[in-house]
């Protein structure tokens, strides 16, 4: 009786065994959510997050730039000179590129 219980104890054993082991495979790298996927889904995530910091930053940045703008109209004007290259009715700009 013993050794029947022993011999079922080892059946069960070495199946739920080998039926994990599939299991665990079949997770591991045949699953829509493998080891593979996952990892490339962290780093996706890892960059989005660095570019949401950086477009954060970015804004940041411009926002003060615009309150800097809309306070001084020197300084807007300086911006339009500067980076539109605008001008004044009956004014000449001249604008010299190094080479």
């Amino acid at each position: 009786m013993i050794s029947k219980l022993k011999q079922l104890f080892n059946r069960f054993n070495n199946f739920y065994l080998l039926f994990l082991t599939v299991f665990a495979v079949w997770m591991l790298f045949f699953d829509g959510n493998n080891i593979y996927e996952q990892i490339q889904t962290q780093k996706k995530i890892s960059q989005l997050e660095q570019d949401k910091m950086y477009y954060k930053e970015s804004i940041l940045s411009l926002q003060k730039e615009i309150k800097e703008l809309q306070a001084n109209p020197k300084q807007l004007e300086k911006f339009a000179r500067e980076k539109y290259k605008m001008k004044k009715p009956k004014e000449d700009v001249y604008v010299i590129v190094e080479k």
